[in-house]
């Protein structure tokens, strides 16, 4: 991809916005339809990933530009409802750009399968029976899947944990460490979970019950961050050294106000979701991680760390779990996943955790500076004034028309829409 900075891209029409970012990103013509105005998964294809299909949903697709990651040019497709998501993730990554662009890392792609076994006298006997067995363990889980363990993959340790106090007594879990690769994990992790049961229960003397993947990836993180100076960040209003302290103290309060966190934490996935969510992968997953990553210490806070350091630079951080896949699944079924993966020259499915956290980043510095500033409403409320336009009937030229109006008047409402209409 020669850049992903493509000027007046805002002013084109979705079919030249969709011309001109397959020229830029290279995409096969084949794929490029997959992204375009055209349906491109099929009812009968619908029927055959989930049950009782009556139809398909859609949601609006853009992409971000600007992005430099680890000095790699991204044009980054999102499907999200949500207005100024898309303009104000670009619009952070093109500041960030003038600095060096994100910085990007992943940690090996672990996932944890859990298993729960009841039923047992002595706890601490048990947790020594399955440490003394866990090569004999490791070994049977990857005879479920050698194909995963030909690639580098497979089961690498286990874990045990104890729980003496429980609602329905003792109980002991047993934790399987798999290396999943390119995959999101789900099945590889079930499956072996499944295979070792009975290993298990011999050992132990307990029963299995729960056989299953953990959502927290603990082990399989993703982390971004940013360097931006006062010069970058100054605007016509306020110098670049308050918007960077203005960005700090919101991050602070974020840290110590479970409240603000919970607001702070969705606008990061306002980044991450949209990313997840276009290329097949599993955007529940994703959250659940995500928040349960955020109490980890026992109290729920923020999933971004903000900061000035000694040259007066701001500096931004984010660390969170990232199981995401490109193989099997959604990302295969279906055609727009495979061209949004595509379209970013995705290699890995670390770098594509890599992409997701930073569009997180990047999302948080646009909340976080808008907050700080002039306050968030002024600019989601000028992109969300075409929604209003539209639900108040406003048609063709009449939707911009209308909006701009709003705008100009400050005073974006439906019943003012209908009133410009009338």
């Amino acid at each position: 991809m020669k850049t992903s900075q493509i000027s007046a891209l805002r002013s084109l029409s979705p079919a030249e916005r969709h011309k001109k970012a397959c020229e830029v990103t290279g995409i096969e013509a084949c794929h490029a339809q997959n992204l375009s105005a055209h349906p491109a998964l099929a009812i009968e294809t619908a029927d055959a990933m989930i049950e009782n299909v009556i139809g398909t949903f859609e949601l609006p697709l853009g992409v971000a530009t600007n992005f430099l990651i680890n000095n790699k040019d991204y044009l980054i497709p999102m499907a999200v409802e949500e207005p100024s998501v898309v303009a104000a993730a670009s619009y952070m990554a093109k500041l960030v750009r003038k600095d060096g662009g994100f910085t990007a890392s992943t940690t090996a792609p672990i996932m944890r399968g859990q298993l729960q076994i009841l039923g047992l006298e002595d706890l601490e006997e048990a947790q020594l029976n399955l440490l003394e067995h866990k090569d004999s363990l490791i070994a049977k889980a990857n005879e479920q899947d050698k194909v995963l363990c030909s690639i580098g993959g497979g089961c690498q340790d286990l874990e045990v944990h104890l729980f003496a106090d429980t609602a329905i007594g003792p109980m002991a879990v047993l934790h399987l460490l798999v290396d999943v690769r390119d995959a999101m994990g789900a099945n590889a992790v079930n499956s072996m979970a499944e295979y070792i049961a009975a290993d298990v229960e011999k050992i132990t003397g307990g029963e299995v019950r729960l056989r299953i993947l953990s959502n927290l990836a603990d082990r399989r993180l993703a982390s971004a961050s940013l360097r931006v100076s006062s010069t970058t960040l100054k605007t016509d209003t306020f110098s670049g050294d308050r918007v960077a302290q203005g960005i700090v103290e919101a991050g602070a309060f974020a840290a110590v106000d479970p409240y603000r966190a919970a607001t702070h934490n969705k606008g990061i996935m306002n980044g991450v979701d949209p990313v997840v969510l276009v290329t097949g992968n599993d955007w529940r997953a994703i959250e659940a991680g995500a928040h349960a990553y955020a109490s980890q210490n026992g109290r729920y806070t923020s999933l971004t760390d903000w900061r000035i350091d000694n040259e007066g630079w701001l500096c931004g951080k984010i660390e969170m779990p990232m199981a995401l896949g490109i193989v099997g699944g959604a990302t295969k079924t279906h055609p727009a996943a495979a061209a949004a993966l595509e379209m970013m020259r995705i290699e890995s499915a670390t770098e594509l955790a890599e992409v997701a956290v930073t569009v997180g980043l990047a999302q948080n510095m646009a909340a976080l500076r808008a907050l700080s500033t002039e306050g968030i409403q002024r600019g989601h409320m000028a992109l969300h004034a075409r929604n209003i336009a539209i639900n108040a009937g406003a048609i063709g030229d009449q939707i911009q028309e209308v909006a701009e109006q709003l705008v100009k008047e400050g005073n974006v409402t439906a019943d003012r829409a209908r009133k410009l209409l009338q």
